[in-house]
């Protein structure tokens, strides 16, 4: 007898009536799908959005999404879950985790077989190729699903800017460091610029921007086989202009990852290099006129700027789960896809529409020119056609790599070392990380 059949008989047995039934159906055979993710602040209200949106929309799965900590926390919880067995479906693992996710034979299922499998309409031509290319294999096969796609940009305090005669946000490295001593001398005594993510403005992004190797194999998207090239001319005399710097607060340093962004907010800091998803914060909490700007330049590098690198994370799949589960994430990401909620998710949250029609609606409905913020990051990743130096980073460890990259930086700021000799022993240490990856991770 089906089990159907059996509770039934049981409830009429119970003289229940059968609308009981009917109403407690549809609860038994909603399937749960967990979302790991790392959002915080406006952010995560936009995380529970959607998960809401899409469980109104249907009556078969529910997506139940949870904060695990910050992107390394997440990463590492997810780690432990899929060694225990309990592994959610959808995990946010933030771009430099990618080497990592690629690595794990097993515990991910690769998103163009999921859709694939599922049967639902996928065209991986469909969305941005500058995003698309960092997730996927170099067949063109997307592992990952983009979601919240993001680059460095510069957020600016344009009131006090104009209260030191700079009518726009400086263009170049020269023109910032001049207009921050400017700034610790006219009412920001402890900070006239800072940045979040310290490695991933003042090495990665940095290096890209100005089209210079942070590895060989094209920064490893080509291989394991990689080795580092972080202590080259262009960042050696960034990172000393930086120590020079920090001596008079001109720039001073905010931490290795983005939790000193509210010293912009605050208005402690009137210049902050940060992601451009953090535009959901700044619009609610900055009480002074504000604006984001594309990263500065050195211009005496040969053809600087070249393009940024993204970064944010995506939604990796993870394995080991039912047909039916696997069905249901997939059409999770077929409705994250819509324009419509994609174009209305860059809008609000500041990061990048991950569809090519996501964005071409926001120009078409004239979005930009009232908010001409959430362009910069789109401009500052379409400025030049990629390069070998520019398409992005695969490298393994990399999230405990910056660590260590951060610490010599560290020790740089508080001149415990010269900007070369930090720099040297960066790329020293990082290649044995890599060597050691290489060995756990054997042939991609």
């Amino acid at each position: 007898m089906a089990p159907t059949t059996t509770i039934r008989i049981a409830l009429a047995g119970l003289g229940l009536a059968s609308a009981t039934f009917a109403a407690a159906t549809p609860a038994l055979a909603v399937t749960e799908l967990q979302w790991w993710h790392a959002m915080t602040g406006a952010n995560n209200d936009a995380v529970n959005r959607l998960a809401d949106e899409f469980n109104a929309s249907q009556s078969d799965y529910k997506v139940v999404p949870t904060y695990k900590g910050n992107y390394g926390e997440t990463l590492n919880a997810g780690i432990a879950a899929f060694r225990a067995g309990t592994a959610p479906h959808i995990m946010q693992v933030f771009e430099v985790g990618t080497a990592t996710m690629m690595a794990a034979k097993g515990a991910v299922k690769p998103v163009y077989q999921l859709m694939k499998d599922a049967g639902e309409p996928f065209d991986p031509q469909a969305y941005l190729p500058a995003i698309t290319g960092y997730y996927s294999t170099t067949k063109g096969e997307m592992l990952s699903f983009p979601f919240n796609s993001s680059s460095m940009v510069m957020w600016v305090n344009t009131d006090a800017l104009k209260a030191i005669g700079v009518t726009e946000p400086p263009k170049t490295w020269p023109e910032l460091f001049a207009a921050a001593k400017k700034l610790t001398q006219n009412g920001f005594p402890n900070c006239g610029f800072s940045t979040t993510w310290v490695t991933w403005l003042n090495i990665e992004q940095l290096s890209a921007w100005h089209n210079v190797p942070v590895a060989t194999k094209a920064n490893g998207m080509d291989g394991l086989d990689t080795t580092l090239e972080i202590n080259g001319p262009v960042q050696v005399k960034h990172l000393g202009n930086l120590a020079e710097a920090q001596k008079d607060k001109s720039f001073d340093y905010s931490g290795r990852y983005d939790s000193g962004f509210g010293r912009f907010t605050a208005g402690e800091c009137p210049i902050m290099f940060g992601s451009s998803g953090s535009y959901g914060n700044v619009k609610g909490a900055a009480k002074f006129a504000w604006t984001s700007a594309p990263m500065p330049y050195y211009p005496d590098v040969p053809g600087a700027p070249q393009n940024s690198i993204i970064g944010g994370a995506s939604l990796w799949v993870m394995g080991g789960k039912k047909p039916d589960e696997y069905k249901g994430v997939a059409k999770f990401f077929t409705f994250l896809s819509d324009t419509d909620r994609q174009a209305k998710l860059h809008q609000t949250t500041g990061y990048m529409p991950i569809t090519k029609a996501a964005y071409e609606k926001s120009k078409a409905d004239g979005f930009y020119e009232k908010n001409p913020a959430l362009e910069v990051p789109i401009k500052e990743l379409t400025n030049k056609p990629p390069t070998e130096n520019s398409r992005g980073l695969r490298l393994g460890n990399l999230p405990q790599m910056r660590d260590m990259w951060a610490e010599e930086i560290e020790a740089t700021l508080a001149g415990k070392k010269t900007a070369k000799q930090a720099l040297d022993e960066a790329a020293t240490r990082g290649n044995a990380m890599l060597r050691q990856f290489e060995k756990q991770a054997g042939g991609r």
